[in-house]
């Protein structure tokens, strides 16, 4: 291929990019703006113009289907010689170097690779030779450390000179028994493939001259996305030539909590002080108004490189903004205009996607797709009722409800764990079966089934007294009550919250939103029963309105949604709380954590091609109960004229009860509304003291009081002692004012130094 022909379909600086081939290349590719295009075409002009040997060039990607792909337009563009191209994942690629290497570090090439749940067996086996209380420290827990400094290249030894409190003691003893296990097994975790690849390098370096040798030209995408380990391997890499070209968007680097470190590529002209940098801004995906909102928001952050996305593509429409009483209008709302407009033949299905911050959140989406017979699937998950909770809470519910049910009682006699072994529960399983009588009729009988001990007796007597009692109470109690009850007699949360984990968060919000699923349930059920709740979430669980084709509305996480783009996006719940999460608003650190959040919304907002709509509710329950919640700051840092609010929409339908007194987080805008309707001489309600019955439905335009709150000054002063509701009494050593908020740093006695906004921290003065 010809030099004219590589270069004629890009624009001017993707040629600059595909022309940059020699020592380190920053690209900063933005969004949508052809970055898989300029890799392709920069192999091909090393090839074809500069002459490169194909076998030289080494490009890795983090996904096997982002690795696919590239491979597949590189064989598509390039032609001949392109199979000698090696395009790999970072793990693939260090398995290759290990099988050839592994004996110089101690392994042999038929190593094995522990997967997770290799791993969570071998940990579970160090604590019982360890005597390690899994109640005090959970397995998970250890092994998500084990992998963090992994990441980081820290080994057991650094971690327990870095960690020396008990805790860090603890999880460094684990850690070197872990490995050592790991050695004795002739096995490597998945973080080992790159630590044990670096690890060769550096105490072989003619093992690392051989690679550098093999591969003179080297390209990594999504480097927003590596983390220390990997970046360690790059540069080993590359150290000879040094022709590394790396290719990312510092704006779209979300995965902090798998490792990503954001430094290597905000430093990386620190660490090559000749790089050449190329700005990829021009965006063939959006209209102008979406790529002006994403900008608008993004430019909040402090730690990004200056870049603004540009296109030729028409303005479009605003931004849409909807809020929500609740909800569940939310999900009618999106789901009843999706329907719609499908029908009208305005999109497909397929040009739709709903983004929300949490897997729970799915919920009302898909029952609302079921109900509108609406073809959808779930991106990065599984169906809400098929989640392993879900359906371990519901198991729970039909023993309660049917206890011949041997299914269900067999599932959720171990669950949580219980001590009950497989062969405990094989001589029940036979004894049913000779006596001609239900699973958990024989577990009743435990103390006559031949071959069970006294301790296993106990264990299942345990368990069916359990169900026993709750099945006495289930006639004259709440359906979310029982759930309840289920929740807090298995201790199922607290066994997930030992785990320390984003999973375990995921689905402790997954068993909060069913027990938010059986409260609206007694709420518009004419009987509720127990019976009736089984049922009906049976019904919404089991229909399959799915076609066989691809034309499905996509719903998804933000974070799933990265490398993806549709005409038409939705993005839900955009409240403070829930995006950003509480977890960053309330870190240890929250400036750094709402800057990942931020950078998630701007990878939401850059999935829309043509249509955005972001929605919220004023109310949203949680765990069976109303909590009330404030517009997203991400929203509000989007300027008004950018912004279509709509119609003045709904604050209350008719009917419902009003606090007249202000109070809430709506108190502000309340007041406003009731004093104007009340100085026009026509109060909408009925007031009954504090409270009001609302006639006539309240409307307001929900971006007239989304502005951002004015700072309160801190009510203490440097010197003064102050108390944090997690880490008790500490002194204030400074306060700066830090634009929105005022920035405290407080020493804690038995937490150190903290940096703090005054406003999220809620400091009171002791």
């Amino acid at each position: 291929m010809e030099e004219r022909d590589i270069m004629e379909k890009l624009n001017s600086e993707q040629q600059k990019a595909v022309a940059a081939t020699e020592g380190p290349v920053l690209i900063l590719a933005g969004a949508g703006s052809g970055k898989t295009r300029v890799l392709v075409h920069r192999i091909a002009y090393l090839i074809d113009v500069l002459g490169v040997s194909p076998g030289s060039i080494l490009a890795i990607t983090f996904t096997n289907k982002a690795a696919d792909e590239m491979r597949s337009r590189v064989d598509s563009i390039v032609g001949f010689g392109s199979k000698e191209v090696w395009v790999s994942t970072f793990h693939s690629l260090c398995v290759r170097i290990l099988r050839r290497y592994a004996d110089l570090i101690g392994y042999t090439r038929y190593f094995s690779i522990y997967d997770t749940d290799d791993q969570l067996t071998l940990m579970k086996n160090l604590f019982k030779q360890r005597g390690t209380d899994p109640k005090r420290m959970r397995e998970k827990a250890v092994l998500a450390r084990i992998s963090s400094a992994k990441d980081e290249l820290i080994g057991p030894a650094k971690y327990r000179e870095l960690n020396r409190d008990q805790f860090g003691q603890e999880i460094a003893g684990l850690y070197e028994a872990y490995n050592t296990r790991l050695k004795e097994s002739n096995a490597m975790d998945f973080d080992d493939l790159i630590l044990k690849t670096v690890e060769l390098f550096e105490q072989h370096p003619e093992v690392l001259d051989v690679y550098q040798e093999r591969f003179r030209y080297l390209m990594v995408d999504e480097y927003q996305d590596t983390n220390t380990a990997q970046f360690r391997f790059v540069s080993l890499l590359a150290g000879k030539y040094r022709n590394l070209c790396v290719v990312g968007d510092d704006d779209q680097s979300i995965y902090k909590f798998r490792g990503a470190n954001i430094r290597n590529i905000l430093g990386f002209e620190t660490i090559f002080p000749d790089a050449e940098v190329v700005r990829l801004e021009q965006n063939y995906r959006s209209t102008q108004n979406i790529l002006n909102a994403a900008y608008e928001v993004i430019r909040h952050n402090h730690g990004r490189k200056s870049k603004k996305l540009w296109t030729e593509n028409p303005v479009g429409t605003k931004v849409r903004l909807r809020r929500f009483a609740n909800g569940f209008e939310e999900a009618e709302f999106i789901c009843g205009e999706i329907m719609r407009e499908v029908r009208a033949h305005t999109h497909a299905c397929k040009d739709y996607a709903i983004l929300y911050r949490t897997n729970a959140q799915s919920r009302l989406f898909e029952e609302k797709m079921l109900m509108a017979n609406l073809p959808y699937r779930i991106v990065g998950g599984i169906n809400f009722y098929s989640r392993k909770e879900v359906k371990d809470l519901l198991a729970y519910l039909k023993t309660i409800d049917n206890a011949v049910d041997d299914l269900q009682a067999m599932r959720i006699i171990n669950i949580p764990k219980r001590g009950i072994g497989a062969a405990t529960i094989g001589r029940i399983a036979n004894y049913a079966e000779s006596g001609g009588i239900s699973f958990f009729e024989a577990a009743c009988e435990a103390d006559r089934i031949p071959g069970l001990g006294s301790a296993a007796v106990r264990k299942v007597t345990g368990f069916t007294d359990f169900i026993g009692v709750l099945r006495a109470r289930a006639e004259g109690q709440k359906i979310s009550e029982i759930l309840k009850s289920v929740v807090e007699g298995t201790g199922y949360v607290e066994e997930l919250r030992k785990e320390e984990t984003e999973e375990a968060e995921n689905r402790i919000g997954n068993i909060d939103e069913l027990i938010s699923k059986a409260v609206q349930y007694e709420e518009h059920a004419s009987e509720p029963t127990l019976s009736g709740f089984l049922e009906e979430v049976a019904l919404i669980a089991d229909i399959d309105s799915l076609d066989d084709t691809d034309d499905r509305v996509l719903l998804m996480t933000l974070h799933s949604a990265k490398g993806l783009e549709f005409p038409v996006v939705y993005m839900a719940g955009m409240e403070e709380g829930l995006f950003p999460s509480g977890m960053s608003i309330n870190a240890f650190n929250p400036e750094e954590e709402i800057e990942e959040e931020r950078r998630l919304c701007y990878v939401g907002i850059t999935r829309a091609k043509e249509s955005l709509t972001m929605t919220s509710a004023r109310e949203r329950m949680l765990r069976g109960e109303i909590t009330e919640s404030r517009l997203s700051r991400f929203v509000r840092e989007i300027p008004r004229e950018l912004v279509d609010v709509g119609d003045e929409e709904v604050l209350r339908p008719a009917g419902r009860t009003l606090n007249l007194t202000g109070r809430g987080a709506d108190g502000a805008m309340r007041n406003a509304i009731l004093g104007k309707a009340e100085s026009a001489g026509r109060p909408p309600y009925d007031r009954d003291g504090d409270r009001g019955t609302i006639r006539e439905s309240l409307y307001v335009s929900p971006y007239k009081k989304a502005g951002t709150p004015g700072k309160t000054e801190p009510d203490f002063g440097v010197g003064d002692t102050v108390r944090h509701v997690k880490f008790g009494d500490g002194v204030v050593k400074e306060i700066k004012d830090g634009g929105k908020d005022y920035l405290v740093t407080v020493d804690f006695p038995a937490w150190g130094i903290k940096k703090m906004y005054a406003s999220f921290a809620k400091l009171k003065r002791v």
